[in-house]
């Protein structure tokens, strides 16, 4: 199966550009909340759940704002240069870390405002937000980004040249980086989903901290494909970086977090 992007320009209105990537990012926004309210519907039924809808905007608005400066932080060198190109993101350019840093800021001053348990919250938020992201990549296929190495497979992914790196001209498919993702992230989300019918209401927060882990292992299992890394350490992608940080911070807190609720 061969995957080749239509462009990323869905419709011209009055010269005005609709993009792809903006219509995914607007449905995967919708899908997370959407999923995230009734999951915390389901296991808070005691709680004023509707809430949700009342702060979602604004923490969408987090989320996003948290992804795009995540994102111009690891490329200071254009956006330094080209400063008013930072708001600028219907073409692109959002990092899921950033997403999650922006969104659980948010989330602990809704938590608090609103008098919502905010573990419960993180659990909730986790399930929607592995589904979201499924969603999402598929906006990386219509910009024609975040692709792997030059592959030969059955499953591929045609780049146009305008598109391909100096390096890899040559070469016409590539591996469906994004693909790989969006297929773990659904699998994640149905994990998310089975984990909190058991757990959601004796372990609150654990969901959270497992979806860090398994979304951590997921990033680096596709960054081993992409060659596309916003930013290099000595040599290594600065995703894998964050990611590896992320498994150890986020099983420390699992386990005390378990801990702590066998414990209550």
């Amino acid at each position: 199966m061969v995957f080749k992007s239509p462009g990323d320009v869905f419709i011209t209105v009055f010269n005005f550009p609709v993009y792809y990537y903006g219509i995914t990012m607007a449905l995967a926004c919708l899908v997370g909340v959407c999923v995230a309210y009734f999951v915390f519907k389901r296991y808070n039924p005691d709680k004023n759940y509707d809430l949700i809808w009342d702060f979602s905007v604004w923490l969408l608005i987090a989320g996003i704002l948290g992804a795009r400066l995540y994102y111009c932080l690891l490329n200071p060198d254009y956006y330094l240069s080209f400063p008013h190109q930072i708001l600028n993101i219907r073409q692109g350019g959002l990092s899921i870390h950033g997403a999650v840093l922006g969104g659980v800021l948010a989330l602990s001053v809704a938590a608090k405002r609103y008098k919502l348990p905010l573990l419960n919250l993180l659990d909730a938020f986790a399930c929607g937000t592995s589904l979201a992201q499924a969603v999402g990549r598929w906006g990386n296929f219509f910009n024609s980004e975040a692709f792997g190495f030059p592959t030969d497979l059955p499953w591929k992914l045609f780049i146009a040249p305008s598109h391909r790196p100096l390096q890899y001209m040559n070469f016409e498919y590539f591996h469906p980086a994004f693909l790989y993702e969006s297929l773990l992230d659904v699998c994640l989300f149905i994990f998310l989903f089975f984990y909190m019918k058991k757990f959601a209401q004796t372990k609150p927060g654990t969901a959270f901290c497992m979806y860090l882990i398994l979304y951590s292992i997921i990033r680096l299992f596709v960054e081993s494909f992409r060659i596309d890394s916003a930013l290099d350490i000595l040599g290594v992608p600065i995703a894998k970086i964050v990611s590896v940080f992320l498994i150890l911070v986020s099983s420390i807190l699992f386990l005390i977090v378990f801990k702590i609720s066998k414990k209550a």
